[in-house]
Protein backbone atom coordinates (compact mmCIF):
# COMPACT_ATOMS: atom_id res chain seq x y z
CA UNK A 1 0.00 0.00 0.00
CA UNK A 2 1.09 3.57 -0.40
CA UNK A 3 2.73 4.52 2.91
CA UNK A 4 2.16 8.24 2.34
CA UNK A 5 -1.60 8.08 2.13
CA UNK A 6 -3.75 8.42 5.25
CA UNK A 7 -4.71 5.09 6.77
CA UNK A 8 -8.26 4.64 7.87
CA UNK A 9 -9.52 1.14 8.42
CA UNK A 10 -9.02 -2.41 7.49
CA UNK A 11 -11.04 -3.87 4.73
CA UNK A 12 -10.08 -7.44 4.08
CA UNK A 13 -6.59 -7.84 2.58
CA UNK A 14 -6.23 -10.77 0.38
CA UNK A 15 -2.82 -12.11 1.09
CA UNK A 16 -3.90 -15.11 3.05
CA UNK A 17 -1.83 -16.79 0.38
CA UNK A 18 0.26 -15.46 -2.45
CA UNK A 19 -0.93 -17.94 -5.03
CA UNK A 20 -4.57 -18.45 -4.19
CA UNK A 21 -7.62 -16.49 -3.25
CA UNK A 22 -8.77 -18.42 -0.25
CA UNK A 23 -12.38 -19.28 0.33
CA UNK A 24 -14.36 -22.10 1.81
CA UNK A 25 -15.54 -24.73 -0.63
CA UNK A 26 -16.28 -27.51 1.82
CA UNK A 27 -17.85 -26.58 5.15
CA UNK A 28 -19.41 -29.07 7.46
CA UNK A 29 -22.32 -28.31 9.73
CA UNK A 30 -21.09 -30.61 12.48
CA UNK A 31 -20.47 -29.49 16.04
CA UNK A 32 -16.73 -29.59 15.31
CA UNK A 33 -17.18 -26.84 12.74
CA UNK A 34 -19.45 -24.64 14.80
CA UNK A 35 -16.76 -22.39 16.19
CA UNK A 36 -16.63 -21.24 19.81
CA UNK A 37 -14.25 -22.31 22.54
CA UNK A 38 -11.28 -24.48 21.70
CA UNK A 39 -8.98 -26.44 23.99
CA UNK A 40 -8.26 -24.98 27.43
CA UNK A 41 -10.66 -22.09 26.93
CA UNK A 42 -9.06 -20.75 23.77
CA UNK A 43 -11.23 -19.33 20.99
CA UNK A 44 -11.31 -21.20 17.70
CA UNK A 45 -10.93 -19.04 14.60
CA UNK A 46 -12.06 -20.95 11.51
CA UNK A 47 -9.97 -20.24 8.41
CA UNK A 48 -9.87 -22.09 5.05
CA UNK A 49 -6.89 -24.39 4.73
CA UNK A 50 -4.09 -22.38 3.04
CA UNK A 51 -2.82 -25.10 0.77
CA UNK A 52 0.83 -25.27 -0.23
CA UNK A 53 1.89 -21.63 -0.63
CA UNK A 54 1.56 -18.23 1.00
CA UNK A 55 1.89 -16.63 4.40
CA UNK A 56 -0.75 -18.77 6.08
CA UNK A 57 0.74 -21.97 4.70
CA UNK A 58 4.12 -21.11 6.20
CA UNK A 59 2.46 -19.90 9.39
CA UNK A 60 0.67 -23.22 9.67
CA UNK A 61 3.84 -25.23 9.09
CA UNK A 62 6.25 -23.35 11.36
CA UNK A 63 3.73 -22.65 14.12
CA UNK A 64 4.20 -18.88 13.96
CA UNK A 65 0.51 -18.18 13.36
CA UNK A 66 -0.54 -20.30 16.34
CA UNK A 67 2.06 -18.55 18.46
CA UNK A 68 0.83 -15.09 17.45
CA UNK A 69 -2.82 -15.94 18.08
CA UNK A 70 -2.11 -17.75 21.36
CA UNK A 71 -1.14 -14.35 22.81
CA UNK A 72 -4.78 -13.30 22.45
CA UNK A 73 -6.26 -16.64 23.51
CA UNK A 74 -7.02 -18.00 20.05
CA UNK A 75 -6.17 -21.05 17.99
CA UNK A 76 -6.76 -21.74 14.30
CA UNK A 77 -9.17 -24.41 13.14
CA UNK A 78 -8.42 -25.08 9.48
CA UNK A 79 -11.60 -25.93 7.65
CA UNK A 80 -12.56 -26.27 4.01
CA UNK A 81 -10.13 -25.56 1.19
CA UNK A 82 -9.11 -22.95 -1.34
CA UNK A 83 -11.69 -21.79 -3.86
CA UNK A 84 -13.85 -18.85 -4.98
CA UNK A 85 -14.96 -16.21 -2.49
CA UNK A 86 -18.71 -16.69 -3.00
CA UNK A 87 -18.90 -20.03 -1.14
CA UNK A 88 -16.78 -18.56 1.65
CA UNK A 89 -19.17 -15.62 1.97
CA UNK A 90 -22.07 -18.05 2.22
CA UNK A 91 -20.18 -20.03 4.86
CA UNK A 92 -19.57 -16.90 6.95
CA UNK A 93 -23.23 -15.99 6.61
CA UNK A 94 -24.10 -19.48 7.89
CA UNK A 95 -21.67 -19.26 10.85
CA UNK A 96 -19.43 -21.99 9.44
CA UNK A 97 -16.35 -19.85 8.81
CA UNK A 98 -14.76 -16.82 10.47
CA UNK A 99 -12.14 -15.58 7.99
CA UNK A 100 -11.87 -15.66 4.20
CA UNK A 101 -10.02 -13.93 1.38
CA UNK A 102 -11.37 -12.56 -1.88
CA UNK A 103 -11.19 -9.63 -4.27
CA UNK A 104 -13.16 -6.40 -4.06
CA UNK A 105 -14.90 -7.49 -7.26
CA UNK A 106 -16.15 -10.81 -5.90
CA UNK A 107 -16.74 -9.07 -2.59
CA UNK A 108 -19.13 -6.56 -4.13
CA UNK A 109 -21.30 -9.24 -5.68
CA UNK A 110 -21.38 -11.09 -2.34
CA UNK A 111 -22.25 -7.86 -0.51
CA UNK A 112 -25.21 -7.45 -2.86
CA UNK A 113 -26.79 -10.34 -0.94
CA UNK A 114 -27.34 -10.12 2.84
CA UNK A 115 -23.77 -10.24 4.13
CA UNK A 116 -22.85 -11.53 7.54
CA UNK A 117 -19.25 -10.40 7.17
CA UNK A 118 -17.11 -7.28 6.86
CA UNK A 119 -13.74 -6.53 5.29
CA UNK A 120 -10.91 -5.60 7.61
CA UNK A 121 -7.70 -5.32 5.51
CA UNK A 122 -6.62 -4.79 1.92
CA UNK A 123 -3.81 -5.52 -0.51
CA UNK A 124 -3.24 -3.17 -3.45
CA UNK A 125 -4.39 -4.35 -6.91
CA UNK A 126 -2.02 -6.82 -8.56
CA UNK A 127 -0.77 -4.78 -11.49
CA UNK A 128 1.46 -7.56 -12.82
CA UNK A 129 -0.28 -10.82 -11.95
CA UNK A 130 -3.77 -10.36 -13.36
CA UNK A 131 -5.04 -9.50 -16.82
CA UNK A 132 -6.31 -10.85 -20.13
CA UNK A 133 -4.44 -14.02 -20.98
CA UNK A 134 -4.02 -15.19 -24.58
CA UNK A 135 -2.14 -18.11 -26.07
CA UNK A 136 1.19 -17.43 -27.70
CA UNK A 137 0.71 -17.21 -31.46
CA UNK A 138 -3.03 -16.52 -31.16
CA UNK A 139 -2.82 -13.40 -33.28
CA UNK A 140 -4.45 -11.37 -30.51
CA UNK A 141 -2.11 -8.43 -30.04
CA UNK A 142 -4.39 -5.92 -28.29
CA UNK A 143 -7.67 -5.67 -26.43
CA UNK A 144 -9.33 -4.51 -29.67
CA UNK A 145 -8.46 -7.87 -31.21
CA UNK A 146 -10.89 -9.46 -28.77
CA UNK A 147 -13.87 -8.15 -30.77
CA UNK A 148 -15.90 -11.15 -31.94
CA UNK A 149 -13.90 -13.51 -29.71
CA UNK A 150 -14.84 -15.69 -26.72
CA UNK A 151 -13.29 -14.80 -23.36
CA UNK A 152 -13.54 -16.99 -20.26
CA UNK A 153 -14.47 -15.15 -17.07
CA UNK A 154 -15.76 -16.05 -13.62
CA UNK A 155 -19.17 -14.44 -13.35
CA UNK A 156 -19.36 -11.40 -11.10
CA UNK A 157 -15.75 -11.78 -9.97
CA UNK A 158 -12.25 -10.75 -10.95
CA UNK A 159 -12.39 -12.20 -14.47
CA UNK A 160 -15.59 -10.46 -15.50
CA UNK A 161 -14.36 -7.20 -13.98
CA UNK A 162 -11.00 -7.34 -15.78
CA UNK A 163 -12.60 -8.01 -19.14
CA UNK A 164 -15.26 -5.31 -18.80
CA UNK A 165 -12.69 -2.82 -17.52
CA UNK A 166 -10.32 -3.58 -20.41
CA UNK A 167 -13.09 -3.23 -22.97
CA UNK A 168 -14.33 0.03 -21.47
CA UNK A 169 -10.82 1.50 -21.48
CA UNK A 170 -10.41 0.52 -25.14
CA UNK A 171 -13.81 1.99 -26.04
CA UNK A 172 -15.27 -1.36 -27.02
CA UNK A 173 -18.93 -2.09 -26.23
CA UNK A 174 -19.19 -5.08 -23.91
CA UNK A 175 -21.51 -6.95 -26.25
CA UNK A 176 -18.83 -7.05 -28.95
CA UNK A 177 -17.04 -9.78 -26.98
CA UNK A 178 -18.67 -13.03 -25.87
CA UNK A 179 -18.26 -13.75 -22.18
CA UNK A 180 -18.03 -17.44 -21.37
CA UNK A 181 -18.81 -18.00 -17.71
CA UNK A 182 -16.64 -20.70 -16.17
CA UNK A 183 -15.26 -21.57 -12.77
CA UNK A 184 -11.56 -20.60 -12.66
CA UNK A 185 -10.47 -24.08 -11.63
CA UNK A 186 -12.22 -25.54 -14.67
CA UNK A 187 -11.00 -23.03 -17.25
CA UNK A 188 -7.43 -24.08 -18.06
CA UNK A 189 -8.50 -27.09 -20.12
CA UNK A 190 -11.06 -25.03 -22.03
CA UNK A 191 -8.49 -22.31 -22.69
CA UNK A 192 -5.76 -24.71 -23.79
CA UNK A 193 -8.00 -26.64 -26.18
CA UNK A 194 -8.97 -23.41 -27.93
CA UNK A 195 -12.65 -23.44 -26.96
CA UNK A 196 -12.18 -19.85 -25.78
CA UNK A 197 -9.84 -17.30 -27.30
CA UNK A 198 -8.75 -15.58 -24.09
CA UNK A 199 -9.04 -15.84 -20.32
CA UNK A 200 -9.51 -12.92 -17.91
CA UNK A 201 -7.68 -14.23 -14.89
CA UNK A 202 -5.39 -13.58 -11.92
CA UNK A 203 -2.05 -14.96 -10.73
CA UNK A 204 -3.45 -18.06 -9.03
CA UNK A 205 -4.22 -19.52 -12.44
CA UNK A 206 -2.13 -17.36 -14.77
CA UNK A 207 1.23 -18.40 -13.31
CA UNK A 208 1.07 -21.96 -14.64
CA UNK A 209 0.10 -20.81 -18.14
CA UNK A 210 2.74 -18.08 -18.34
CA UNK A 211 5.39 -20.20 -16.65
CA UNK A 212 4.70 -23.04 -19.04
CA UNK A 213 5.55 -20.78 -21.97
CA UNK A 214 2.08 -21.22 -23.43
CA UNK A 215 0.49 -17.83 -22.87
CA UNK A 216 0.97 -14.18 -21.98
CA UNK A 217 -1.08 -11.18 -20.93
CA UNK A 218 -2.27 -9.06 -23.82
CA UNK A 219 -3.13 -6.52 -21.10
CA UNK A 220 -2.16 -6.81 -17.44
CA UNK A 221 -3.72 -5.12 -14.43
CA UNK A 222 -1.63 -1.99 -14.86
CA UNK A 223 -2.61 -1.60 -18.53
CA UNK A 224 -6.26 -2.20 -17.69
CA UNK A 225 -6.24 0.29 -14.82
CA UNK A 226 -7.54 -2.34 -12.41
CA UNK A 227 -8.84 -1.37 -8.97
CA UNK A 228 -9.16 -5.02 -8.01
CA UNK A 229 -7.93 -5.04 -4.43
CA UNK A 230 -7.51 -8.29 -2.54
CA UNK A 231 -9.37 -8.30 0.78
CA UNK A 232 -9.71 -10.27 3.99
CA UNK A 233 -13.18 -10.69 5.43
CA UNK A 234 -14.27 -11.58 8.94
CA UNK A 235 -17.62 -12.87 10.12
CA UNK A 236 -19.38 -9.91 11.71
CA UNK A 237 -20.34 -11.76 14.88
CA UNK A 238 -16.77 -12.97 15.39
CA UNK A 239 -15.35 -9.46 15.02
CA UNK A 240 -17.85 -8.11 17.54
CA UNK A 241 -17.04 -10.82 20.08
CA UNK A 242 -13.27 -11.06 19.55
CA UNK A 243 -11.85 -7.75 18.26
CA UNK A 244 -8.43 -8.41 19.81
CA UNK A 245 -8.12 -11.61 17.75
CA UNK A 246 -8.98 -9.77 14.53
CA UNK A 247 -6.34 -7.16 15.31
CA UNK A 248 -3.73 -9.82 16.09
CA UNK A 249 -4.47 -11.61 12.82
CA UNK A 250 -4.08 -8.34 10.93
CA UNK A 251 -0.69 -7.69 12.54
CA UNK A 252 0.46 -11.19 11.66
CA UNK A 253 -0.67 -10.94 8.03
CA UNK A 254 0.91 -7.52 7.60
CA UNK A 255 4.30 -8.57 8.96
CA UNK A 256 4.31 -11.89 7.12
CA UNK A 257 3.28 -10.36 3.78
CA UNK A 258 6.15 -7.86 4.05
CA UNK A 259 8.57 -10.75 4.60
CA UNK A 260 7.04 -12.64 1.69
CA UNK A 261 7.76 -9.74 -0.66
CA UNK A 262 11.40 -9.84 0.36
CA UNK A 263 11.78 -13.61 0.01
CA UNK A 264 8.94 -15.04 -2.12
CA UNK A 265 10.59 -18.43 -2.60
CA UNK A 266 10.34 -19.19 1.13
CA UNK A 267 6.54 -19.06 0.84
CA UNK A 268 6.23 -21.38 -2.16
CA UNK A 269 5.90 -25.17 -1.93
CA UNK A 270 5.68 -24.97 1.83
CA UNK A 271 4.55 -28.57 2.37
CA UNK A 272 5.61 -30.26 -0.88
CA UNK A 273 7.54 -29.40 -4.03
CA UNK A 274 5.90 -32.12 -6.13
CA UNK A 275 2.36 -32.78 -7.27
CA UNK A 276 -0.49 -30.55 -8.46
CA UNK A 277 -0.13 -27.96 -5.69
CA UNK A 278 3.59 -27.40 -6.30
CA UNK A 279 4.89 -24.42 -8.27
CA UNK A 280 7.88 -25.57 -10.32
CA UNK A 281 10.24 -24.53 -13.09
CA UNK A 282 9.64 -21.22 -14.81
CA UNK A 283 6.28 -20.87 -13.06
CA UNK A 284 8.11 -20.53 -9.76
CA UNK A 285 10.11 -17.60 -11.15
CA UNK A 286 6.94 -16.00 -12.51
CA UNK A 287 5.15 -16.29 -9.17
CA UNK A 288 8.12 -14.90 -7.26
CA UNK A 289 8.30 -11.91 -9.59
CA UNK A 290 4.57 -11.21 -9.16
CA UNK A 291 4.91 -11.42 -5.37
CA UNK A 292 7.84 -8.99 -5.28
CA UNK A 293 5.76 -6.46 -7.21
CA UNK A 294 2.68 -7.01 -5.08
CA UNK A 295 1.41 -5.23 -2.00
CA UNK A 296 1.23 -6.06 1.68
CA UNK A 297 -1.74 -6.62 3.97
CA UNK A 298 -2.67 -3.22 5.37
CA UNK A 299 -5.56 -1.27 6.85
CA UNK A 300 -7.77 0.51 4.34
CA UNK A 301 -7.22 4.20 3.77
CA UNK A 302 -9.57 6.81 2.38
CA UNK A 303 -7.91 6.50 -1.04
CA UNK A 304 -8.71 2.78 -1.09
CA UNK A 305 -12.33 3.32 -0.15
CA UNK A 306 -12.73 5.74 -3.06
CA UNK A 307 -11.39 3.09 -5.42
CA UNK A 308 -13.74 0.49 -3.92
CA UNK A 309 -16.61 2.86 -4.64
CA UNK A 310 -15.38 3.26 -8.21
CA UNK A 311 -15.59 -0.51 -8.68
CA UNK A 312 -19.10 -0.54 -7.21
CA UNK A 313 -20.11 2.26 -9.61
CA UNK A 314 -18.60 0.38 -12.54
CA UNK A 315 -20.39 -2.85 -11.64
CA UNK A 316 -23.71 -1.02 -11.46
CA UNK A 317 -23.07 0.73 -14.78
CA UNK A 318 -22.19 -2.60 -16.43
CA UNK A 319 -25.28 -4.22 -14.85
CA UNK A 320 -23.19 -6.81 -13.04
CA UNK A 321 -25.15 -5.68 -9.97
CA UNK A 322 -28.69 -4.34 -10.13
CA UNK A 323 -27.80 -1.33 -7.97
CA UNK A 324 -24.65 0.26 -6.60
CA UNK A 325 -23.43 -1.65 -3.55
CA UNK A 326 -22.51 0.45 -0.50
CA UNK A 327 -19.06 -0.99 0.15
CA UNK A 328 -18.16 1.52 2.88
CA UNK A 329 -20.95 0.17 5.07
CA UNK A 330 -19.17 -3.18 5.20
CA UNK A 331 -15.67 -2.13 6.28
CA UNK A 332 -14.15 -2.45 9.74
CA UNK A 333 -11.84 0.14 11.23
CA UNK A 334 -9.23 -1.91 13.07
CA UNK A 335 -8.07 1.15 14.98
CA UNK A 336 -11.49 1.45 16.58
CA UNK A 337 -12.05 -2.21 17.41
CA UNK A 338 -12.37 -2.68 21.17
Amino acid sequence: MNPSRPLRTAAAPALLTATALLALTACGSSEADSGGQGAKGTVDIRIPDPGNSGVLALGKKDGSLDKALAKVGATVRWTGSAGPFAPAAQAMNADQLDIATGSITSGITSLAQRPGFKFFTAVDPDAAGEGILVKNGSGIASVKDLIGKKVAVNQGGTGEYLLLKALAKAGIPADKVERVYLRPDQTAAVFNTGKVDAWAVWATYAVAEIGGGKAHFVADGAAIGSDNYSLNAVRTGFAEQHPEIVKALHRYLHDASAKEKQDPAAYLNVFTDVGPTAVTGKAKEVQAAFTREGGTVDPIGTEDIKRFEDVADFYAEQKVTTDKVDVAAHLLDIEKLK
